[in-house]
């Protein structure tokens, strides 16, 4: 039998409010960028840089793509395993991007953006129900989500991306889905 509960997004709706209002701010001051952007040589002198960087984005369509990817990630790992467990995530998988890059960057590099994050949720995700169907622009029908989340990976390797980062949070969001898995066995979506 299923049970339909009310799922409470608020928590992901206060994560995309806060990388679009960084957003503004970083059209209004571009300096900020640097102020909160991850660069690896700079990290002892700015180590907030470590997390403030998953809030900021580079471009319009940077922002655009990552907030759906959030959004959408989001929204599925929050029914599955609840806001504490999305929150972890989120935050771990960020943070697993960001040791990453910094690790295997260029020292004098500027990492910024959710997609380590993002990328943890979609490997969780992979994990627990791989075969959900997804669309993904421009593939006109529904493909199985580790197939989108390999098709996004190998983009990371296009120039000018973070492919550390974006490796490092799906390493972790594919530990945690199957942290996830092993406590439950079914989800329903």
């Amino acid at each position: 039998m299923r049970t339909y509960r009310a799922v409470n997004l608020n928590v992901l709706w206060f994560l995309i409010a806060l990388n679009v209002v960084i957003f503004i701010i970083t059209l209004a001051r571009p300096e900020t960028i640097y102020f909160l952007g991850l660069t690896p040589a700079l990290l002892s002198q700015q180590p907030w840089t470590i997390i403030s960087s998953m809030f900021v984005h580079g471009s319009p369509f940077h922002i655009l793509f990552n907030m759906i990817g959030l959004y959408f990630l989001g929204s599925f790992l929050i029914r599955a395993v609840g806001e504490r467990s999305f929150l972890a995530v989120f935050f771990l998988g960020g943070l697993a991007g960001n040791i990453l890059f910094v690790l295997l960057a260029h020292p004098f590099s500027v990492g910024i953006g959710a997609s380590g994050a993002i990328y943890a949720l979609g490997g969780a995700l992979a994990v627990m129900v791989p075969r959900v169907p997804v669309l993904v622009f421009p593939i006109p029908v529904p493909i199985p989500l580790w197939v989108a989340i390999l098709i996004f990976l190998l983009l990371s390797f296009l120039p000018g991306i973070a492919w550390q980062a974006h490796i490092g949070g799906l390493l972790l969001g594919l530990v945690a889905g199957f942290i996830f898995r092993r406590r439950r066995r079914v989800y329903y979506f």
